[in-house]
Parts: C-alpha cells; sequence; structure tokens
C-alpha cells in the first residue's frame, strides 16, 4: 500500500510538472501534448504575430526583375558575362540579359520594384526586403524540401507543422495548417506540408480551390444526431484501445483529427461563403477580374485573412496553374514571369491592404518567397537558369519594421555578398516574430532533440521593429 501510495504520488506530481511545462516551454511535454495537439501554449517571450500567412511563389521569381535592380546589367546586355560564374542546374551559361521590366523608387523609403509588381509597390513602406538569400540546392524538389522543412531531404516536419507543435492553435474548428492549393502543389509533393517526425495531428490540411475545397465536408448522415452517435461509437473504441495499450501518439492523432474534422463540417462552409465581403472588398482581390488566375489567387489571398480572423496558425498560399511553368522561366521569361506576377500582385496587395484597416497586420506576419532566384545570365535566348547563390525575399506585418532593405548581392544579382541569409535565418527569424526560440523549440526523436533549423539559424533582428 505504501509502495503504490508513493507512486501514485509521484506521478500525480510528474502529470503536474508536465502540465506545466507544456504551458510555458512547448519542447518539454510531449506527453502532456498528445492529450491535446491543438491546446494553445505560451511562448518564450512576448509574441509580435499571432499568424503566419506564406505566399510560396512556387518556381523561383526572378531577383534582378523584381526586387533588386541592377542597372549594369543593362550595360553589358548580350554580352559575354563579365564576371566569374558558379555552376547552375543546367549550367547553360548565355550571355548578360537584362531586365524587361523598368524599377522605380516607392513609398517614404524609396525602395525600388520593378514594374512587374505595380500594386505590391505600393506598400513598401511595409515591407522588409532581403536581397541576400542563399539556398543550399539549385534543383526545386530539394529546394522545396529547404525552404519548407529545413532540410533538403523529404520526410521531415514542415515548417507549419513546427508552428503547431510549438504554440498549438486558437482555433477549435479549423486546422492549425492550412495550405490553399491554386493548383499547383510545389515539387516534391505533399511531404513539403507533412509532419515527419512530429505527431501526426500537427502535418498540413490542403484546401483546394473547389467548391467545397475538402471532400466529404458535408456529412453523409440524414441528420446530425446520427452522425454524432456513429461519432460516440468511434470515440469510445478509441478510448478502449487507449486504455488496453497505453498512451499511443498514432491513435491520440486519430482521434484529434476525426473529432477536428467533424467540427469542420460546420465552419468550413461558413468560412468560404464570401457572400458577406463586400463587392469593393472582392473586386479589390481580385474576384472580379477577367484574368481567371487572378480571381483563384485572389480567392485563395481573401480565404487567408479570413483564416487569420479565425484563429488559425500558419496559411501558405500555393500558385495557381495555367501560367506555363509556375515562376520557372527557362525560357519566354517576359512572357512567364508577366502572367505569375498578373496573378498574384493584385490580390496580394489586397491582403496587405485589407490586414491593415482590419488591424491583423500587426499580428499576422506575411512572407513572400520561392525556392530560389534566376541567374542575371540568359539560358538560351530568354530563360534564365535557377539560382540559389543569391536571391530576394520579403516580409511584412507582425514585427517586421517595414521600408527595410536587408543584405545585397553583387552589381549583377548573381551572389549573396552582404548579410548573406540562409533558410535557417529565416525560419528561426519566423519563429522568433511568433515568441518562439528557434533553439529552445525541439523535438526528440531517434535518441536526439531536433530542431525546425537543425544546428543553424539567426534571428535577423536588423529587420525587426
Amino acid at each position: 500500500m505504501l509502495l503504490r501510495c508513493a507512486n501514485g504520488f509521484g506521478a500525480v506530481a510528474l502529470s503536474g510538472l508536465l502540465l506545466d511545462d507544456s504551458t510555458s516551454s512547448p519542447l518539454l511535454a510531449a506527453e502532456a501534448i498528445s492529450r491535446d495537439p491543438f491546446a494553445p501554449r505560451k511562448t518564450h517571450f512576448e509574441p509580435r504575430a499571432r499568424s503566419v500567412i506564406f505566399l510560396y511563389m512556387d518556381g523561383g521569381v526572378s531577383q534582378v526583375d523584381s526586387f533588386d535592380p541592377k542597372p549594369d546589367l543593362k550595360k553589358y546586355d548580350g554580352q559575354p558575362f563579365p564576371t566569374k560564374t558558379e555552376p547552375t542546374q543546367f549550367n547553360n551559361i548565355g550571355n548578360t540579359l537584362a531586365s524587361p521590366w523598368k524599377f522605380n523608387n516607392f513609398g517614404e523609403s524609396g525602395i525600388p520594384v520593378s514594374d512587374l509588381f505595380p500594386h505590391v509597390a505600393q506598400h513598401v513602406d511595409d515591407l522588409a526586403v532581403v536581397r541576400s538569400m542563399v539556398s543550399a540546392f539549385p534543383e526545386h524538389t530539394n529546394a522545396n524540401y529547404f525552404l519548407h522543412t529545413g532540410h533538403g531531404l523529404q520526410g521531415r516536419p514542415s515548417m507549419g507543422a513546427w508552428f503547431g507543435y510549438g504554440l498549438g492553435t486558437e482555433c477549435r474548428d479549423l486546422p492549425h495548417y492550412v495550405i490553399l492549393n491554386g493548383g499547383l502543389i510545389p515539387p516534391g509533393g505533399l511531404d513539403n506540408f507533412g509532419s515527419g517526425y512530429l505527431p501526426a495531428s500537427y502535418q498540413g490540411s490542403v484546401f483546394s480551390s473547389n467548391d467545397p475545397p475538402v471532400a466529404d465536408i458535408k456529412r453523409r448522415e440524414d441528420t446530425a444526431e446520427l452522425q454524432q452517435r456513429k461519432l460516440q461509437l468511434i470515440r469510445a473504441l478509441d478510448q478502449r484501445t487507449l486504455k488496453q495499450y497505453g498512451n499511443d501518439d498514432q491513435v491520440e492523432s486519430a482521434i484529434a483529427n476525426y473529432e477536428l474534422a467533424a467540427r469542420m463540417q460546420m465552419a468550413v462552409p461558413d468560412l468560404v461563403d464570401l457572400s458577406a465581403e463586400t463587392e469593393q472588398t472582392q473586386a479589390a482581390y481580385g474576384l472580379t477580374d477577367e484574368f481567371k488566375n487572378t480571381t483563384v489567387f485572389g480567392r485563395q489571398c481573401l480565404l487567408a485573412r479570413r483564416l487569420v480572423e479565425r484563429g488559425v496558425r500558419f496559411i501558405q498560399i500555393t500558385c495557381p496553374g495555367g501560367n506555363g511553368d509556375r515562376w520557372d522561366q527557362h525560357s519566354n521569361l517576359f512572357d512567364g514571369h508577366t502572367k505569375n506576377a498578373r496573378s498574384v500582385d493584385k490580390p496580394i496587395a489586397a491582403l496587405l491592404a485589407d490586414l491593415k484597416q482590419r488591424g491583423l497586420l500587426d499580428t499576422t506576419l506575411v512572407v513572400w518567397s520561392g525556392e530560389f532566384g534566376r541567374t542575371p545570365f540568359a539560358q538560351g535566348k530568354d530563360g534564365r537558369d535557377h539560382n540559389q547563390y543569391g536571391f530576394s525575399l520579403w516580409m511584412a506585418g507582425g514585427g517586421i519594421k517595414g521600408g527595410t532593405v536587408y543584405g545585397s548581392t553583387d552589381d549583377f544579382g548573381f551572389q549573396a555578398l552582404e548579410n548573406p541569409t540562409s533558410v535557417h535565418d529565416l525560419h528561426a527569424t519566423m519563429l522568433h516574430a511568433m515568441g518562439l526560440d528557434h533553439e529552445r523549440l525541439t523535438y526528440r526523436y531517434g535518441g536526439r532533440d531536433f530542431r525546425l533549423t537543425d544546428v543553424h539559424g539567426r534571428v535577423l533582428h536588423e529587420i525587426l521593429a
């Protein structure tokens, strides 16, 4: 009796400690977290942002045609590239290729933006443009895994899964991590959005651009009562399994996912019903635009704002199909980049303006990036090859110092020179804005503590407000 009592009191104390740790440090109490993987958890320090919107530019936008002007390209246009090069994906190194778009300075900050993005250019004072990004991979699939998971091979948890693991969610009726698929799943497939070795509850949920956006969102049962009886039976069977075999992450995740799916049947129809949005709002996002891909991307951006309003933690938007080969213009650069920019420019600008007008931009971190950039010399006659040596992205919103330019590339936009910035630095900065220390957000697997930034990563305090 004494032995059992002693052990019992010890277990009670340990349970309490684990529960306390799960609210103060989201990395120590895996067992407590498994009881409710979606419960909100305290951050390591005061967060500036509560949600992330990741605008993924599939294929790689050319930095020298968008946010990193290089006048010397025009000087040497059509001539052999004047400086040393490094191997590229196809290593088809042609002549210097000047940008076919003009750059102008915008806002009080005077940040230059090309004619590709006339609408986003109106918001440069809210943007922190990082011109010195580098990637470790020149090929789409590996570069996508690296951008999304911090590792170049498949099987690691996506950054969206890490945010859910570290923070939980403030929304009980929708997934904490939503991918709004405009028609293009990135090379590498759904593993870009997976949970890896984290519990399955943290993987991303893909919403399509169709109506309804999620399969089986409408119940098959004739009445809600009948559906609830089925769910109660499933819950009872799951609980019996847990009692028989003990706590199991897979079973716990399955239970949580079933319960979430039932709540989504009520929440998703309301989420995607845009009839309450004003005609002015819908037009601003491009929902009435004659270019179909603008309407597709615009709907995604509007849904992203509605997801943020509902407390969803991490939203990723993918590019619409139908513009040729994404942003991946190995040839026909002008036509491909023009169509892709037309698809996303107006909706993104509307999203930034809408978030700001509603007071949500201060607590929403918006990130715009592809997996790498493109070469300043031609591939073939009128294309650009992959360039992992130096490219641009921008961030806005929660905790970001707007009107900022960070880092630089060489005179031709080929290699990062000042403040080279890695994907690990990006992830560390994103986590920091959300109140998480990237070195403390760990998960024990296979005998070691893993983290999103591996053993790397530096917070870019220079672009934080």
